[in-house]
């Protein structure tokens, strides 16, 4: 028998109460307490539900209120974050945005609900500040106008969009056969969707496209995007745009850099299948690049004359565990239960943390977002987290970084870490995201464009 939802929200809270009971609220960097203060045994489900409900909340509860769209951080020790509170940032909206519809699925809030947040985020987008269609990486949630990113980006940012659009279609797909509420809904997303020019970003051209244009600055930042990255999502959408799409040599030489992206090396026993190397002389990245482009994008089942997506990224999450396993640097605690590293705060500050960049930081996001890939290993790391070191878990979720080796964490969100967690989850338990974007008929004919095989979604 299904729960109700007050039941299941009563469940949830007990759950979350007793962990948050028992936390150190001191408003410095805390010290991490590594041993267990949760008495109850939480079976794996309740587990999962609790961490979806979380990491929803981050960008329900937690969204900016003017816009609805994601903060791009959130510092629960009262620390002033490096950009203005009312930051909101493009591609973790996208992610934002899915969210949103695991709290729909699984009974933290109504349809009714999100269709509301939903619309009065896609008002918001519309008026935002737009460079040939395309939104910047930050928005001021108060304005709609551009806050910039860096000295130089303060225009479009393509990749951010398309993790923004990558999200837009999803719910777009949720809610198409809807009322005439839902309806309005859809269409609106439709026309931000083709208001994209993703073939202006090619720079005139090119083989190729570029992350970054600005009015004031134009390409001065000069980044063509070639893969392998986090970046597969941009070239689908592109090839998928019913009113600007990209050839397929712009695919084939700009991403897959004439072939050269495929990758015939190993690591822990493990192909790497495309070419991680091109971009810092590491064999593998962050675990992100195994996240942001397939929380709608399946790749299971997903292949092109490059890659088999599915193995290329089981292996990716694959290897972080070994790597944890053999732990060649012997930092503490590193194991079957503690794994995974991907960009995030450091005792550094931000860092691309990956097995070859290993400065003793872990991020709950890289193996709690691979749970599809690695799910047992990945239930390993949430059992030890809110079993035995619930200090490191706040209101929104385990917080975004920490360390044994060094005793270091602090209590502090990033939208782009928070938000694969509660998608990446439900893909795992439901593949929800993966129907509903390989669904969509652009997305399909995007793949077919560029010669991808795939599981056919009606």
């Amino acid at each position: 028998m299904k729960p109700s939802k007050q039941n299941k929200l009563f469940v949830l809270a007990a759950i979350v109460l007793s962990i948050m009971s028992c936390k150190n609220n001191s408003s410095q960097a805390e010290k991490i307490d590594s041993t267990s203060v949760i008495e109850e045994e939480f079976n794996e489900e309740q587990l999962l539900d609790t961490i979806q409900y979380q990491t929803f909340n981050y960008f329900w509860e937690g969204a900016e209120p003017n816009s609805g769209l994601a903060r791009e951080r959130l510092h629960l020790d009262g620390a002033y974050p490096t950009s203005p509170k009312n930051t909101v940032t493009t591609g973790g909206s996208g992610f934002g945005l899915m969210a949103i519809l695991v709290g729909v699925e699984r009974g933290f809030i109504t349809r009714e609900q999100a269709l509301e947040r939903y619309l009065k985020i896609v008002d918001f987008l519309e008026k935002a500040d737009r460079f040939h269609g395309a939104w910047p990486h930050w928005i001021d949630g108060e304005t709609g106008k551009v806050y910039p990113f860096s000295k130089k980006d303060n225009g479009g940012d393509l990749v951010e969009t398309a993790f923004l659009i990558q999200g837009l279609l999803t719910v777009s797909e949720y809610f198409k056969e809807g009322n005439e509420k839902e309806k309005e809904l859809v269409a609106k997303i439709d026309q931000l969707w083709k208001d994209v020019e993703w073939d202006w970003y090619t720079k005139n051209g090119e083989d190729v496209l570029y992350w970054h244009w600005s009015p004031e600055f134009g390409w001065e930042m000069n980044f063509p995007v070639g893969g392998y990255n986090e970046c597969l999502i941009m070239y689908v959408l592109a090839a998928a745009s019913p009113t600007h799409s990209i050839d397929k040599s712009v695919y084939e030489k700009g991403w897959a850099r004439n072939g050269q992206i495929v990758s015939d090396k190993t690591f822990y026993d493990e192909e790497l299948v495309l070419d991680y190397y091109e971009h810092d002389k590491d064999l593998i990245g962050p675990l992100f690049w195994a996240h942001y482009s397939y929380l709608g994008l399946n790749p299971n089942g997903l292949s092109d004359q490059y890659a088999d997506y599915w193995k290329l990224t089981q292996n990716h999450a694959k290897i972080h565990y070994k790597y944890a396993v053999d732990n060649p640097k012997s930092f503490k605690c590193y194991g079957d239960s503690l794994w995974g590293f991907t960009s995030s705060y450091s005792i550094k500050g931000y860092y691309g943390h990956r097995p070859e960049k290993d400065i003793g930081v872990v991020s709950p996001t890289a193996a709690l977002s691979s749970f599809p890939y690695t799910p047992k290993e990945s239930m390993n790391v949430l059992a030890n987290i809110y079993k035995n070191h619930d200090s490191l878990v706040g209101k929104y979720g385990p917080y975004d970084a920490f360390s044994f080796e060094h005793n270091w964490y602090v209590p502090r969100y990033l939208a782009i870490d928070q938000g694969p967690i509660p998608v990446m989850i439900e893909n795992y338990r439901t593949g929800l995201f993966w129907k509903l974007f390989m669904k969509n008929k652009d997305v399909q004919a995007g793949l077919d464009k560029l010669g991808f095989k795939y599981t056919k979604v009606d």
